[in-house]
């Protein structure tokens, strides 16, 4: 026998009811405040909206309301949504009648299109899980304002007045993009800027025209750099990597810095060419070029933290500080969705400033050019991770003569990088620090690096001149 409308209707009142209470859904036996009851229209209408079940109590037992109570709290309702929330909202009721005859108020409350909304008393509340609690920071309200888009973190004033300008850059910018001059009057510099979104009323920089056009903007900005490191194996250390650096100065320098970072750290495969042909990138740079615009474009700058790049011999993590934006998903960015939120900064690229292929091209073309990349949204944590999964390459058949047939580098793609350049080096100390980045597939800044370290502990001395001497490598006792 099919079920009536009405048994399914108490069905599924049940079954919310048994998931119990969240940051979507709360419980009330009754409701006789309307303070109260406008704190939590408030709450979440400034989240994600929610639904309040009322004639519940809080350990999820159902003693209903009478039909008086029904009555009296569905006129508490209209009037509290009305004349007590700031701005109004629109909400819906629904009474749900249960088998014994009680009844359970069901009140569903939109995400508000007109955040933030206030109690009467001019409080804003949020919603934290289960409960809801007042805003109490300057930043959480930014946050808020740039989740309604009337307010947008590139915009931000900063204390950097014009003469933190890179003149020269800002120079070839005007030039190149617009045809101008570069304004020799301050005044008249300081109206340019303004007019371009990159300077306040007040005549600071923006936090756009920092990060875009200031000379060192990490002197005024010193969060906003990508930090880099190359580990060995698959798993973060503490205090062991292979290369490591900070990457600072205008957006379009970070870049350039991080990509060449990066490309350094990849192996080069021959891909069916000959022995002495240049190899090519195991993994296309055109994929860290989407990658690394997307993450400086469209951060979360309200979030004071680094971006994170990290290259394991398995995969290449890039972590952007803020999670997706508003109802963006990582199934909507794969499908080519996007959400502005540093509007100021996507303009400025758009014109040339970083490679830019058009607002929510970036994710799809570096799915095109290497599907294995997975993207990881941690509304929790406040992050957004790409991680590009690197594949394991087939050691090629070695030549008679070379290291490998020798048995000199055996072991050199597992245990420590210094261990490594001890094995190597004990084989053959004639080798250069050029040589030795070759082999390990690292920088020569990080080979420099793990022999200074070697020659302190030492286990490690040089014997001769930089040019024809030798290496002697001191196993441990």
């Amino acid at each position: 026998m099919s079920r009536t409308k009405a048994e399914k209707k108490i069905d599924d009142l049940f079954s919310l009811i048994a998931s119990g209470e969240d940051g979507t859904r709360q419980f009330k036996v009754d409701v006789r405040n309307g303070d109260s009851l406008a704190s939590d229209m408030a709450a979440f209408a400034n989240s994600e909206g929610g639904m309040v079940f009322i004639g519940v109590a809080d350990d999820g037992s159902i003693p209903g309301l009478s039909q008086e109570d029904v009555v009296r709290i569905n006129q508490l309702i209209s009037n509290t949504a009305s004349q007590h929330v700031r701005s109004a909202l629109a909400v819906q009721t629904e009474n749900v009648l249960l088998p014994n005859g009680s009844i359970v108020i069901v009140l569903t409350i939109p995400k508000g299109l007109d955040k933030p909304y206030f109690d009467k008393n001019g409080v804003i509340w949020l919603k934290c899980g289960a409960d809801k609690r007042r805003i109490n920071s300057k930043e959480e309200l930014r946050r808020l304002f740039q989740l309604s888009n009337q307010f947008h973190a590139d915009e931000l004033p900063t204390k950097a007045g014009i003469d933190k300008l890179d003149k020269l850059r800002f120079r070839d910018f005007l030039r190149d993009t617009y045809k101008l001059d570069y304004p020799d009057v301050p005044a008249e510099l300081i109206r340019l800027l303004q007019n371009m979104n990159l300077a306040t009323d007040e005549g600071f920089l923006s936090l756009a025209g920092v990060l875009l056009f200031a000379e060192r903007p990490e002197w005024i900005m010193p969060q906003f750099v990508i930090k880099a490191i190359r580990y060995p194996g698959n798993e973060i250390h503490v205090s062991d990597y292979v290369d490591t650096e900070d990457f600072s100065g205008p957006l379009r320098k970070v870049f350039d810095d991080s990509l060449a970072f990066v490309m350094r750290n990849l192996h080069k495969v021959q891909a069916g060419r000959g022995v002495n042909a240049p190899g090519v990138s195991e993994i296309p740079e055109s994929v860290f070029e989407e990658l690394l615009v997307n993450a400086l474009v469209h951060r979360d700058y309200l979030v004071s933290a680094p971006i994170r790049l990290f290259i394991f011999d398995n995969r290449i993590e890039i972590i952007s500080p803020g999670h997706l934006p508003n109802n963006l998903t990582v199934e909507k960015i794969r499908a080519g969705n996007s959400n502005i939120r540093n509007p100021i900064l996507v303009s400025f690229v758009a014109k040339g400033l970083l490679p830019y292929h058009g607002l929510g091209s970036g994710i799809k073309r570096a799915l095109e050019d290497w599907q294995d990349i997975d993207f990881t949204d941690d509304r929790e944590g406040c992050m957004f991770t790409a991680t590009i999964r690197r594949k394991a390459l087939e050691a090629p058949a070695s030549p008679k003569g070379s290291l490998e047939s020798s048995g000199i580098s055996s072991g050199i793609s597992s245990g420590k990088t210094g261990e490594q350049i001890m094995r190597l080096l004990s084989g053959r100390p004639e080798m250069t620090i050029p040589e030795l980045a070759k082999v390990l597939s690292i920088s020569t800044r990080a080979v420099e690096k793990q022999v200074a370290k070697l020659r302190s502990e030492g286990r490690l001395r040089r014997i001769g001149p930089a040019k024809g001497g030798r290496w002697e490598a001191r196993r441990e006792e």
